[in-house]
């Protein structure tokens, strides 16, 4: 039995692509592997077969805001004390303090995967009393933990500079083989339509809501595949702008079911609003989910994405606007010779930006944080 390594969450385990990406390669690479999180809100489907462990912590009585976040990290944090392990791998602020407080008690050691820059999320920095309580819990993190990951230069710089501790980086890309082996049979009712497509969590600050007023000007349907806490005013604005049947709402799409999805849309779409310090220095992992399907798509004009657009032209960089979202996705609609060199960009960009190229990485931090634990 490989070395023992606790990863915790608040999220369903169902849909988190990181965490299964991590957590098999981990489980591949010889160590036991236990993801933890909780029971979800409203049925959900089957957990899926992992070469890992799978905990769903149930019976919450509280399912969100404080009293959820209380309730869950003393029940998470009585569950680390007493499951055995060499390390626990807390993912960001909201499970840290219990992972903490159990390898303190424990004499384990901490990591910390940071998925975000949770403390700038708009729902977060628009409530300062809220962000400062999170701020203080990030500082206690990043004061306490061993060693400190997350998802993309920017963030790691910034929590390096603030903390003045190294934080590595393990891009959110997908693996190389995962399009190959897709089954659309799925979304035969969108199969043969001409789509923009928008993957992730349905939430504030994601350009959504521009988007569906800008697809009164642009010829084609949109797929939203997700959902969020803006989900019901989305449906609303739909709705409001008579476009029910031109804007479709998908829900919560299986992971392996997605790469399907994306292969079958035309322009795929990630343009965050500027909302706060954690989209602007953003690096989401539809960015690369695209780009792995060989689909151009309109992407945020930030910092991250202009470096990764120099080295493979895959998309149109677009300001969240309803004009320039209008111009760009037209663009791209009525120019197949750029379409086509962009997509080309695509397939050449798939190559290298994969979970393989990241998989040393993650395998090199585990190793190093490890190092000298004694094996079970």
């Amino acid at each position: 039995m490989g070395r023992r390594i606790l990863f915790t969450v608040t999220n369903d385990l169902q849909f988190d692509q990181r965490m299964r990406r991590i957590c098999g390669t981990l489980s591949n690479a010889g160590y036991d592997v236990t993801l933890i999180g909780r029971r979800p809100i409203s049925p959900s489907s089957p957990l899926t077969q992992t070469p890992y462990t799978q905990v769903q912590l149930a019976g919450l009585i509280f399912t969100k805001g404080k009293l959820f976040y209380l309730e869950f990290n003393l029940r998470l944090l009585l569950f680390l004390l007493f499951k055995p392990c060499d390390a626990i791998c807390s993912i960001d602020l909201d499970t840290a303090v219990p992972g903490i407080i159990a390898a303190k008690l424990r004499n384990k050691i901490h990591i910390f995967d940071a998925h975000e820059l949770f403390t700038h999320v708009p729902e977060v920095a628009r409530r300062p009393r809220i962000q400062a309580i999170w701020e203080k819990v990030q500082a206690f993190t990043f004061k306490h933990c061993n060693t400190a990951f997350t998802v993309g230069p920017a963030i790691a710089q910034y929590f390096t500079e603030k903390y003045h501790k190294p934080v590595q980086v393990v891009r959110n890309m997908p693996r190389a083989s995962v399009v190959a082996h897709t089954d659309t049979a799925h979304f035969a009712a969108i199969e043969n339509k001409k789509f923009i497509l928008y993957q992730g969590a349905l939430n504030e600050g994601r350009g959504l809501e521009l988007l569906i007023q800008a697809m009164v000007n642009i010829p084609c349907e949109l797929v939203l595949a997700g959902e969020g806490d803006v989900s019901e005013p989305l449906r609303k604005l739909t709705q409001s702008l008579n476009l029910e049947n031109k804007v479709h709402f998908l829900g919560m799409i299986p992971p392996h079911q997605l790469p399907a999805l994306t292969k079958l849309a035309y322009i795929g779409f990630n343009v965050s609003e500027n909302v706060g310090l954690s989209y602007y220095l953003s690096l989401n992992n539809k960015f690369f989910d695209y780009t792995q399907s060989h689909l151009p798509s309109l992407i945020n004009p930030y910092p991250e994405y202009k470096q990764l657009l120099s080295e493979f032209q895959v998309g149109l960089l677009t300001e969240p606007k309803i004009e320039s979202i209008i111009e760009q996705a037209s663009e791209l609609l009525n120019n197949p010779s750029l379409y086509q060199e962009l997509k080309s960009q695509c397939i050449a960009a798939s190559e290298k930006w994969t979970w393989e190229q990241e998989t040393p990485k993650l395998l090199s931090i585990f190793e190093s944080s490890l190092l000298g634990t004694p094996k079970p």
